[in-house]
């Protein structure tokens, strides 16, 4: 198998073949899953130097789907995610550290104009060259963020106690990427 050292270059996300999803708990019960449908992003570095690595992705906020229509109209109104006046969400690297084949990135994630600081550990899942002759590499990595650190409070009170709508939501990337020619 590849090692994360061996990786160079400039790579940029396959959108048919990577998943930006989430989870997040409705009316305490269950879980609601999703994902942004529409995104791009790029990963570059060296793989011998950790530091010279950065990650950035932009994903179009209404492109959330949660396979429920009526739900997915409330999340990108202004009650949440307000895609009219915040039409992306980003995500800037600030750090990479690898530890063996797996790597924690740290960087910016601004929703809604507000940014704040995440971390995400990643598996390194592997490295192939496909049918066509391209190098892909592929990661896994989750994280919990706060939807009310980015401004996302609207919520509703249940009869039985607690609210609708959790406020920790798990992030969950399913990574394909692409060698870009040099």
């Amino acid at each position: 198998m590849t090692a994360l050292t061996d990786l160079n270059g400039t790579f940029a996300l396959d959108p048919s073949h990577t998943r930006i999803g989430f989870v997040t708990r409705h009316a305490m019960v269950t879980k609601v899953r999703g994902s942004f449908d529409e995104f791009e992003g790029t990963a570059s570095g060296n793989g011998q130097d950790a530091s010279s690595a950065s990650v950035n992705v932009t994903i179009n906020a209404a492109s959330f789907d949660s396979r429920n229509e009526q739900r997915d109209g409330h999340v990108k109104s202004a009650d949440f995610l307000d895609v009219e006046k915040y039409p992306t969400i980003t995500f800037a690297s600030t750090n990479v550290a690898i530890n063996g084949n797996d790597l924690v990135v740290t960087g910016d994630l601004t929703v809604k104009d507000v940014t704040r600081s995440i971390s995400i550990p990643f598996e390194f899942t592997g490295a192939a060259t496909d049918p066509f002759g391209n190098e892909r590499i592929g990661f896994e990595g989750s994280t919990k963020i706060s939807r009310k650190d980015f401004g996302l409070t609207w919520n509703a009170a249940l009869e039985t106690g607690g609210v609708l709508v959790s406020d920790d939501v798990t992030l969950e990337l399913e990574i394909s990427a692409i060698k870009q020619a040099a």
